[in-house]
């Protein structure tokens, strides 16, 4: 793929629009995007999505890289930018600049089982990833795979028809929760840093990739160094907190790093060096 400048912003047609989620407080829709000239990405990256007229704003890729005929964005309603792309429809355009910041590193997590936990929207950055490692190409560079994937409700999860693919690969389970029991609910109850106690993985050789709220991300690192996985094999991506995605206007600083710049994909390792601002 020919280099580009990721400043320049790149048309994109909207393909195909999924509404992921039902409830009343949670309204996402996953974006299918053909781009005039595709881009080259990381897992972790992300991009500057522009609405003419109205504003841009921040947000990961969704899907795999190893697909270049398109590209998808999941995206939450939550204010201005959000209200203009969800009223938007397949053949309406937006525009894309990018791909900014750092990414997992893949080629380190080689030879190690990998863990990964999600909560809500959380699992759309964390997504490109799964499905990377899930290919033939990648998949026997890794060893086993646990996915903890948390919702509110039922109605909160996100890539449901993802979940089936992903349980059937190779040495892969797959742990559903959602925060409070509902009717005709077979899976697990509570909050992913209480029930990562009970999932049977090797602590001695197994990455952790997190991504959630705040709270989350907090809660369950803690939780995982109290079992024994040190900070350097946990990681996850703050790109909730970044704006403008240069690290000019200053809203994901923490202490001397920008999340947009220097991120937004860390080791709790890292965080660990850094004011408790996230």
């Amino acid at each position: 793929m020919p280099d580009k400048n990721p400043y320049l912003p790149v048309r994109a047609t909207i393909l195909d629009v999924k509404q992921e989620t039902s409830s009343d407080t949670q309204d996402v829709k996953t974006y299918t995007l053909k781009l005039d000239t595709p881009l080259s990405y990381r897992p972790g990256q992300f991009v500057e999505v522009s609405v003419p007229g109205v504003g841009e704003a921040p947000f990961g890729f969704a899907s795999t890289p190893l697909v270049t005929s398109s590209m998808e964005l999941t995206i939450k309603r939550t204010g201005l930018v959000t209200d203009a792309i969800h009223a938007l429809s397949p053949g309406d355009s937006l525009w894309l600049r990018g791909p900014f910041g750092n990414s997992f590193p893949l080629e380190k997590f080689q030879g190690y089982d990998l863990f990964y936990a999600a909560g809500g929207l959380g699992l759309a950055p964390l997504r490109p990833m799964i499905d990377m490692i899930f290919h033939p190409e990648y998949r026997g560079k890794y060893g086993k795979i646990n996915m903890l994937v948390a919702a509110r409700s039922t109605k909160d999860f996100i890539f449901r028809y993802d979940y089936d693919r992903w349980e059937k690969m190779p040495d892969t389970k797959l742990f559903k929760t959602i925060d409070c029991m509902e009717d005709g609910w077979e899976c697990l109850v509570g909050f992913p840093h209480v029930l990562v106690e009970d999932i049977p993985f090797d602590r001695e050789k197994t990455i952790a990739a997190l991504c959630g709220p705040p709270i989350m991300i907090k809660a369950l690192s803690a939780s995982l160094m109290k079992m024994g996985m040190p900070p350097e094999r946990i990681y996850t991506t703050l790109e909730m907190r970044m704006t403008c995605g240069v690290g000019k206007c200053g809203r994901c600083n923490i202490g001397r790093r920008y999340v947009c710049v220097d991120g937004p994909v860390f080791s709790m390792a890292e965080l660990s060096e850094m004011p408790p601002e996230y």
